[in-house]
């Protein structure tokens, strides 16, 4: 299964409406780098908010998405996580402390703005 990306702008917009397995989230990385190389994306909001649980191999190919991006040009802000979400990552001990996050989608364009100093 894929996840849609949309492009608006010059950004990129995902809203994971699916169930995250290892197969989805590594085709999910390969698309997404491919979408912000094609049309030079500048920003991308990954929104989290149906996201209910995340697992150690999820959340490392989430970093590494966050860090291939900003190789390509482009800043990533995660929005949406849940209260659930974020206990599993600090119990797993998953160091997120680079990828700016936000609330909701309104407040990640805001920051996705803010990190491009627009």
């Amino acid at each position: 299964m894929r996840i849609p990306i949309l492009k608006l702008q010059d950004y990129l917009l995902i809203s994971i409406q699916v169930e995250l397995d290892d197969k989805t989230v590594v085709q999910f990385q390969q698309d997404l780098l491919e979408k912000i190389h094609h049309t030079g994306a500048r920003g991308v909001v990954i929104d989290l908010t149906t996201v209910d649980m995340i697992d150690s191999y999820i959340a490392k190919i989430f970093g590494d998405v966050v860090k291939m991006s900003k190789l390509l040009g482009a800043r990533v802000v995660l929005t949406g996580m849940r209260p659930a979400v974020a206990i599993t990552l600090t119990d797993l001990g998953i160091k997120m402390k680079d990828i700016p996050t936000a609330i909701d989608l309104e407040k990640g364009f805001a920051k996705l703005q803010q990190e491009l100093g627009e």
